[in-house]
């Protein structure tokens, strides 16, 4: 049975994993204050993620009271932000290259964009038979785990950005084993938060303007992932809905397979040090820049999809600027 597990502050101030079962009920998982550190007892005793939260069954949780206090956090971290990589992946999603396209399409006339070019490889070659290695797809880094909220978190902008959007989409959870090997532990709802102005100037900027926090729900989704994921993705401004628009995910609205995916990130030895921590966005094809929403510091971002039963929720803020000026030493 799929479970889902939910780390959160205690009415203590502690830290506690809770495991929900396909019921909703949530029990607390005795022993550890975070999923890395169930990750790492379930290597060592050599059992499942979910079979390794089953055994350690604790009290009743009231997650409901924990989301109302503002006690949820993201269901993934490290000790050390440092170990913990946020990176993705674009054009990976049916229909993904038309936002991108009308982005691109100023800048490159009456060619073909690249963006289109990299879209229709991943059609052709991104489902490989049998196990297979297909095409590579675009990808990003987005930062280290400093860079990750969680639910109710702001988004926080940096001052020379020229836009803060969302980007409604699953992202992929792995711990690396002593042997060197990814181990995923689950999926999670994620805002891939990005600056679409600066990626709209130039593509070649692309790298520049993913480098922004990234949001995770609450729920870390232990087992597969629905081959078909449908949810709403919207903006309230000053408490009234201002864009709303479902958004797909799962292999069956994708152009390339997860496991393909993971195989293009993972290949780099670089990216398999064990005891690293990686959350890997697997996109999306729904952007309200594309209908040519402009957003605003306190907007809120609203996330939800099933099999996840709790929102993202996040507010857009700006920070202040802050000097990079370089001294000699």
């Amino acid at each position: 049975m799929t479970i889902r597990l939910v780390q959160l502050r205690n009415a203590q101030g502690g830290r506690t994993v809770a495991a929900l079962d396909g019921g909703g009920v949530a029990t607390a998982v005795a022993g550890v204050e975070s999923v890395h550190a169930l990750a790492l007892a379930a290597l060592a005793e050599g059992r499942s993620l979910a079979d390794a939260a089953r055994a350690r069954a604790g009290d009743a949780v009231d997650l409901a009271a924990a989301e109302r206090d503002g006690r949820l956090l993201a269901p993934i971290d490290h000790p050390d932000p440092a170990h913990l990589y946020m990176t993705g992946t674009g054009l990976t999603h049916l229909g993904s290259a038309e936002g991108r396209n009308k982005m691109h399409q100023a800048a490159a006339g009456a060619a073909v964009t690249d963006s289109m070019r990299m879209f229709q490889m991943g059609v052709e070659g991104g489902k490989p038979a049998n196990g297979g290695e297909g095409v590579q797809p675009e990808w990003f880094y987005k930062g280290d785990g400093s860079c990750l909220a969680g639910p109710g978190d702001p988004l926080v902008s940096p001052d020379f950005a020229l836009d803060g959007s969302e980007e409604p989409e699953i992202a992929g959870i792995y711990i690396i084993d002593d042997g060197g090997t990814p181990r995923r532990l689950g999926f999670a709802l994620a805002n891939e938060f990005s600056d679409h102005i600066v990626e709209k100037g130039n593509y070649l900027w692309l790298a520049h303007s993913k480098l922004r926090p990234a949001a995770l729900g609450a729920e870390l989704l232990v087992g597969d992932l629905p081959n078909d994921v449908r949810g709403t993705s919207r903006i309230v401004r000053d408490g009234e809905t201002l864009w709303e628009m479902p958004f797909l995910s799962g292999e069956a609205n994708m152009s390339h397979s997860i496991a393909n995916l993971e195989h293009h990130h993972f290949k780099y030895a670089l990216f398999r040090r064990p005891g690293d921590i990686h959350v890997h966005f697997f996109g999306t094809a729904t952007l309200s820049f594309a209908d040519g929403i402009e957003t605003r510091e306190g907007d809120l971002f609203e996330v939800s999809a099933a099999p996840f039963t709790l929102p993202l929720r996040n507010r857009l803020t700006r920070a202040a600027p802050a000097s990079a000026r370089v001294l000699p030493l």
